[in-house]
């Protein structure tokens, strides 16, 4: 991996500011830059909220297949339910795979009230991600939003944003970590490691968290960054002025490596395709510096 200072420079130039952390998942050796700097997490909140919610049913506390009826009144606007224009109902099983592979907004509030936010809260501090703060689910962020500029509802809120500055913009709840879901780039690499070595929870949840992470639909972030024989299982988050993603880079030649790249951005383009490819760039030169660190990556040393 690049100095730190080369990475901060290299993102710099893209007008980004960047916080990574990369670290074996076998042997806990760790790179990275600003790693211990709050960040604002977007949609990587998704997977502590599934991972809790496949914890739950795990452990019997809910039944995956209950079906819910997700109403037109309950969207949010961007892909999977959160665009539908009529209800539609599915298991909460579903919605949890929604959530994970589009990044489904509405499918990660309904999983939000069903197995609750101060619970989700309660896991990341159950894990030992100390820098993480659950602030609340979608719905309550937008609320939050609309709170802030005074719109009554979402399609006031829509009026109005054209008319917001970059600044008022980047002022909102949703940008700020001291007021949104956020968390560390070191929490997040945590976060993973324990998920993919079976202690985040039961064996089965963390297994269905690693599987739906692997079936994430956007690739332009780190998978792309890497060649096909290479398994990569992520999340990324987007808002105006963030990009990030965090996901396990699994090489044909054995080893796992957890990765987080978090940037925040001067431009609000929603469109960034170079800032994607340089955050692809940089998790696979963090990953590759860590190569060759266990002798023996499936040995069982589990260090988090």
């Amino acid at each position: 991996m690049a100095e730190p200072g080369d990475v901060e420079r290299e993102f710099g130039a893209l007008g980004a500011r960047v916080r990574l952390h990369a670290r074996c998942v076998d042997c806990g050796r760790q790179t990275g830059t600003g790693a211990d700097e709050p960040v604002v997490l977007a949609s990587v909140v998704k997977v502590p909220l599934v991972l809790e919610f496949a914890r739950q049913a795990a452990y019997g506390q809910l039944d995956p297949a209950e079906r819910v009826l997700v109403r037109q009144a309950d969207r949010l606007g961007g892909t999977g339910t959160a665009g539908c224009r009529d209800d539609v109902e599915m298991s909460l099983r579903d919605l949890a795979f929604l959530a994970l592979s589009v990044s489904d907004n509405t499918a990660a509030d309904v999983l939000f009230r069903r197995v609750g936010t101060d619970t989700v809260a309660l896991l990341a501090r159950e894990l030992g991600l100390e820098g993480t703060r659950i602030a609340g689910s979608p719905r309550d962020l937008l609320e939050s939003v609309l709170a802030e500029v005074g719109a009554a509802d979402p399609a006031a809120f829509a009026a109005v944003y054209p008319t917001l500055s970059p600044e008022r913009i980047r002022s909102l709840p949703t940008s700020d970590p001291r007021r949104t879901n956020s968390g560390t780039a070191r929490d997040m690499t945590r976060l993973l490691a324990l998920i993919w070595t079976d202690r985040a929870g039961p064996p089965r949840a963390c297994a269905e968290v690693r599987e739906l992470m692997a079936r994430q639909v956007s690739w332009h972030r780190l998978a792309a960054a890497f060649p096909e024989e290479v398994a990569v299982a992520a999340k990324s988050g987007t808002l105006p002025g963030v990009r990030n993603e965090i996901g396990v880079v699994s090489p044909p030649g054995g080893g796992r490596y957890a990765v987080a790249v978090f940037t925040e951005t001067e431009s609000l383009d929603r469109r960034r395709p170079d800032l994607d490819a340089a955050i692809g760039a940089a998790g696979r030169a963090a990953v590759e510096a860590l190569y060759g660190c266990c002798d023996q990556p499936s040995s069982g040393r589990r260090t988090a």
